[in-house]
Protein backbone atom coordinates (compact mmCIF):
# COMPACT_ATOMS: atom_id res chain seq x y z
CA UNK A 1 0.00 0.00 0.00
CA UNK A 2 1.35 3.20 -0.95
CA UNK A 3 0.86 4.84 2.69
CA UNK A 4 3.26 1.96 4.27
CA UNK A 5 4.82 1.43 1.38
CA UNK A 6 8.15 3.94 2.30
CA UNK A 7 8.01 2.92 6.00
CA UNK A 8 11.53 2.87 8.06
CA UNK A 9 10.87 3.08 11.36
CA UNK A 10 8.30 0.71 12.78
CA UNK A 11 7.33 -0.75 16.19
CA UNK A 12 6.00 -4.22 16.12
CA UNK A 13 4.34 -5.57 18.76
CA UNK A 14 3.57 -9.16 19.52
CA UNK A 15 1.35 -10.53 22.27
CA UNK A 16 1.62 -13.76 24.65
CA UNK A 17 -0.61 -16.32 22.52
CA UNK A 18 1.36 -15.15 19.11
CA UNK A 19 4.38 -16.75 20.85
CA UNK A 20 3.38 -19.48 23.06
CA UNK A 21 1.41 -22.96 22.82
CA UNK A 22 -1.44 -23.84 24.21
CA UNK A 23 -0.08 -24.49 27.40
CA UNK A 24 1.28 -21.34 27.95
CA UNK A 25 4.89 -22.05 27.04
CA UNK A 26 6.81 -20.46 24.80
CA UNK A 27 6.96 -21.88 20.71
CA UNK A 28 10.25 -21.98 19.95
CA UNK A 29 8.70 -22.36 16.05
CA UNK A 30 6.58 -19.58 16.29
CA UNK A 31 9.19 -17.56 17.51
CA UNK A 32 11.93 -18.38 14.80
CA UNK A 33 9.37 -17.29 12.32
CA UNK A 34 8.37 -14.00 14.22
CA UNK A 35 12.46 -13.51 13.77
CA UNK A 36 12.66 -14.39 10.47
CA UNK A 37 9.99 -12.00 9.32
CA UNK A 38 11.70 -9.13 11.54
CA UNK A 39 15.23 -9.97 9.60
CA UNK A 40 13.43 -9.96 6.45
CA UNK A 41 11.82 -6.52 6.61
CA UNK A 42 14.93 -5.35 8.29
CA UNK A 43 16.90 -6.01 5.33
CA UNK A 44 14.23 -4.11 3.30
CA UNK A 45 16.02 -1.27 4.70
CA UNK A 46 13.12 -0.50 7.43
CA UNK A 47 14.18 -0.04 11.28
CA UNK A 48 11.91 -2.25 13.88
CA UNK A 49 11.24 -2.30 17.12
CA UNK A 50 10.02 -5.08 19.17
CA UNK A 51 7.29 -4.57 21.70
CA UNK A 52 7.28 -8.36 23.01
CA UNK A 53 4.79 -10.43 25.49
CA UNK A 54 5.82 -14.26 26.69
CA UNK A 55 7.99 -13.54 29.94
CA UNK A 56 5.42 -15.26 32.19
CA UNK A 57 4.25 -18.15 29.66
CA UNK A 58 8.66 -18.57 29.79
CA UNK A 59 8.38 -18.88 33.53
CA UNK A 60 5.19 -21.30 33.46
CA UNK A 61 7.48 -23.54 31.05
CA UNK A 62 10.80 -23.23 33.11
CA UNK A 63 9.03 -24.16 36.15
CA UNK A 64 6.79 -26.99 34.60
CA UNK A 65 3.51 -26.01 36.17
CA UNK A 66 0.73 -27.48 35.09
CA UNK A 67 -1.43 -23.83 34.46
CA UNK A 68 -0.69 -19.68 34.32
CA UNK A 69 -0.45 -18.89 37.74
CA UNK A 70 -3.68 -16.47 38.96
CA UNK A 71 -2.39 -14.06 42.27
CA UNK A 72 -0.22 -11.10 41.19
CA UNK A 73 2.63 -12.50 43.20
CA UNK A 74 3.05 -15.57 41.25
CA UNK A 75 2.49 -13.70 37.79
CA UNK A 76 5.85 -11.72 38.82
CA UNK A 77 7.60 -14.11 39.98
CA UNK A 78 7.11 -16.10 36.98
CA UNK A 79 7.90 -13.27 34.79
CA UNK A 80 10.92 -12.90 36.73
CA UNK A 81 11.60 -16.43 35.97
CA UNK A 82 10.95 -16.16 32.61
CA UNK A 83 12.03 -12.89 30.95
CA UNK A 84 15.88 -14.13 30.83
CA UNK A 85 14.43 -17.27 29.13
CA UNK A 86 12.47 -14.99 26.90
CA UNK A 87 15.30 -12.85 25.65
CA UNK A 88 18.10 -15.70 25.94
CA UNK A 89 15.60 -17.10 23.06
CA UNK A 90 15.21 -14.13 21.11
CA UNK A 91 19.34 -13.79 21.50
CA UNK A 92 19.22 -17.16 19.96
CA UNK A 93 17.44 -16.35 16.80
CA UNK A 94 18.64 -13.18 16.28
CA UNK A 95 21.96 -14.34 16.09
CA UNK A 96 21.61 -16.52 13.72
CA UNK A 97 21.50 -13.49 11.46
CA UNK A 98 23.99 -11.85 13.25
CA UNK A 99 21.52 -9.44 14.53
CA UNK A 100 22.14 -7.74 18.08
CA UNK A 101 19.17 -7.20 20.51
CA UNK A 102 18.99 -4.96 23.27
CA UNK A 103 16.33 -5.23 26.42
CA UNK A 104 14.38 -2.87 27.55
CA UNK A 105 11.99 -3.47 30.93
CA UNK A 106 9.17 -0.65 30.73
CA UNK A 107 6.62 0.64 33.52
CA UNK A 108 4.61 3.52 33.32
CA UNK A 109 6.74 6.10 35.00
CA UNK A 110 9.07 5.57 32.23
CA UNK A 111 6.35 7.18 30.32
CA UNK A 112 4.48 9.41 32.89
CA UNK A 113 8.68 11.41 33.94
CA UNK A 114 9.41 13.48 31.37
CA UNK A 115 13.70 13.25 32.45
CA UNK A 116 12.98 9.46 31.83
CA UNK A 117 10.74 9.62 29.20
CA UNK A 118 13.53 11.60 27.20
CA UNK A 119 16.56 9.66 28.48
CA UNK A 120 14.41 6.33 27.20
CA UNK A 121 13.38 7.83 23.68
CA UNK A 122 16.99 8.93 23.50
CA UNK A 123 18.73 5.39 24.39
CA UNK A 124 16.11 3.62 21.86
CA UNK A 125 17.07 5.85 18.68
CA UNK A 126 21.04 5.52 19.82
CA UNK A 127 20.54 1.70 19.38
CA UNK A 128 18.74 2.05 15.88
CA UNK A 129 21.37 4.34 14.79
CA UNK A 130 23.43 1.43 15.89
CA UNK A 131 21.43 -1.45 13.71
CA UNK A 132 20.29 -2.80 16.94
CA UNK A 133 16.56 -4.24 17.38
CA UNK A 134 15.60 -2.95 20.58
CA UNK A 135 12.97 -6.05 22.47
CA UNK A 136 10.88 -4.16 25.06
CA UNK A 137 8.57 -5.23 27.31
CA UNK A 138 6.67 -4.07 30.38
CA UNK A 139 8.61 -4.59 33.61
CA UNK A 140 6.11 -6.92 34.99
CA UNK A 141 8.55 -8.35 38.03
CA UNK A 142 8.06 -4.63 39.62
CA UNK A 143 4.77 -3.26 38.06
CA UNK A 144 2.29 -2.46 40.27
CA UNK A 145 -1.47 -1.68 39.38
CA UNK A 146 0.40 2.44 40.09
CA UNK A 147 3.19 1.66 37.37
CA UNK A 148 1.93 -0.41 35.24
CA UNK A 149 1.31 0.58 31.49
CA UNK A 150 -1.66 -1.75 31.40
CA UNK A 151 -0.96 -3.96 28.64
CA UNK A 152 1.54 -4.21 25.41
CA UNK A 153 -0.31 -2.70 23.19
CA UNK A 154 -0.70 0.66 24.81
CA UNK A 155 2.90 -0.26 25.70
CA UNK A 156 3.56 -0.53 21.98
CA UNK A 157 1.47 2.82 21.20
CA UNK A 158 3.91 4.97 24.08
CA UNK A 159 7.52 3.60 22.18
CA UNK A 160 5.73 4.33 18.64
CA UNK A 161 5.30 7.75 20.24
CA UNK A 162 8.35 8.37 22.11
CA UNK A 163 10.87 7.55 18.82
CA UNK A 164 8.70 9.19 16.19
CA UNK A 165 7.55 6.16 14.76
CA UNK A 166 6.08 5.68 10.98
CA UNK A 167 3.73 2.67 11.60
CA UNK A 168 1.96 0.65 14.45
CA UNK A 169 1.83 -3.42 13.63
CA UNK A 170 0.28 -5.61 16.25
CA UNK A 171 0.46 -9.22 15.43
CA UNK A 172 -2.25 -11.23 17.25
CA UNK A 173 -4.28 -14.83 16.08
CA UNK A 174 -7.03 -12.90 14.33
CA UNK A 175 -7.17 -11.35 10.45
CA UNK A 176 -8.02 -8.10 12.13
CA UNK A 177 -10.89 -5.91 13.81
CA UNK A 178 -14.37 -7.61 12.77
CA UNK A 179 -17.62 -6.35 13.07
CA UNK A 180 -18.59 -8.56 15.58
CA UNK A 181 -16.50 -11.71 17.47
CA UNK A 182 -15.70 -14.08 15.13
CA UNK A 183 -15.00 -16.83 17.21
CA UNK A 184 -18.98 -16.35 18.49
CA UNK A 185 -20.71 -15.11 15.15
CA UNK A 186 -19.94 -15.70 11.49
CA UNK A 187 -21.86 -12.62 10.47
CA UNK A 188 -19.40 -10.44 11.35
CA UNK A 189 -17.01 -9.06 8.41
CA UNK A 190 -13.54 -7.77 8.74
CA UNK A 191 -12.47 -4.23 8.43
CA UNK A 192 -9.70 -3.89 5.94
CA UNK A 193 -9.54 -0.10 6.71
CA UNK A 194 -10.66 2.26 9.29
CA UNK A 195 -10.75 6.12 8.37
CA UNK A 196 -11.95 7.23 11.99
CA UNK A 197 -11.99 5.43 14.92
CA UNK A 198 -15.89 6.22 16.38
CA UNK A 199 -17.88 5.08 18.59
CA UNK A 200 -19.27 2.22 16.37
CA UNK A 201 -16.15 1.01 15.94
CA UNK A 202 -15.20 1.47 19.17
CA UNK A 203 -18.30 -0.93 20.16
CA UNK A 204 -17.27 -3.73 17.24
CA UNK A 205 -13.59 -3.47 19.95
CA UNK A 206 -15.65 -4.09 22.97
CA UNK A 207 -17.98 -7.26 21.71
CA UNK A 208 -14.64 -9.12 20.25
CA UNK A 209 -12.98 -8.62 24.03
CA UNK A 210 -12.05 -6.04 26.70
CA UNK A 211 -9.41 -7.90 28.43
CA UNK A 212 -5.72 -7.78 28.38
CA UNK A 213 -4.62 -8.55 24.80
CA UNK A 214 -8.27 -8.50 23.84
CA UNK A 215 -9.53 -6.42 20.36
CA UNK A 216 -10.54 -3.35 23.05
CA UNK A 217 -6.76 -2.35 23.79
CA UNK A 218 -5.56 -2.57 20.48
CA UNK A 219 -8.52 -0.20 18.99
CA UNK A 220 -7.54 2.09 21.81
CA UNK A 221 -3.92 2.53 21.21
CA UNK A 222 -4.98 2.68 17.29
CA UNK A 223 -6.72 5.68 18.59
CA UNK A 224 -3.82 6.70 20.18
CA UNK A 225 -1.68 6.95 17.76
CA UNK A 226 -4.08 8.14 15.17
CA UNK A 227 -4.34 11.56 16.98
CA UNK A 228 -0.32 11.63 16.73
CA UNK A 229 -0.09 11.00 12.93
CA UNK A 230 0.79 7.58 12.79
CA UNK A 231 -1.05 4.57 11.71
CA UNK A 232 -1.03 1.41 12.82
CA UNK A 233 -2.22 -2.17 11.40
CA UNK A 234 -3.61 -5.51 13.07
CA UNK A 235 -2.48 -8.57 10.79
CA UNK A 236 -2.50 -12.29 11.60
CA UNK A 237 0.64 -13.73 12.87
CA UNK A 238 0.16 -17.26 11.83
CA UNK A 239 0.01 -16.00 8.10
CA UNK A 240 2.84 -16.75 5.94
CA UNK A 241 5.27 -13.57 5.70
CA UNK A 242 3.01 -11.30 6.91
CA UNK A 243 5.32 -8.21 8.28
CA UNK A 244 6.69 -8.94 4.57
CA UNK A 245 2.91 -8.62 3.01
CA UNK A 246 1.54 -5.28 5.40
CA UNK A 247 4.09 -3.10 3.12
CA UNK A 248 3.00 -5.33 -0.07
CA UNK A 249 -0.86 -5.69 -0.36
CA UNK A 250 -4.25 -4.85 1.45
CA UNK A 251 -3.87 -7.65 4.60
CA UNK A 252 -5.34 -7.44 8.52
CA UNK A 253 -6.73 -3.58 9.53
CA UNK A 254 -5.06 -0.51 8.78
CA UNK A 255 -6.32 2.53 10.96
CA UNK A 256 -5.56 5.32 9.19
CA UNK A 257 -3.82 8.87 10.91
CA UNK A 258 -5.82 11.97 11.52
Amino acid sequence: MDLLKNVRRLVVKVGTSSITDESSRLDVGKMAKLVSEVMRIKKQGRSPILVSSGAIGAGVGRLNLLKRPDSIPQLQAAAAIGQGILMQTYEYFFNNYGQPIAQLLLTRDDFSNRLRYNNLTRTLKTLIEWNVIPVINENDTVATEEIKVGDNDTLAAYVAMGIDAELLIILTDVDGLYTQNPNESTEGKLVSVVEEITPEVEGWASRAGKGFGGMYTKVQAAKMLAEKGIPTIIVNVKEPDILTRVFESRVGTLFLPR
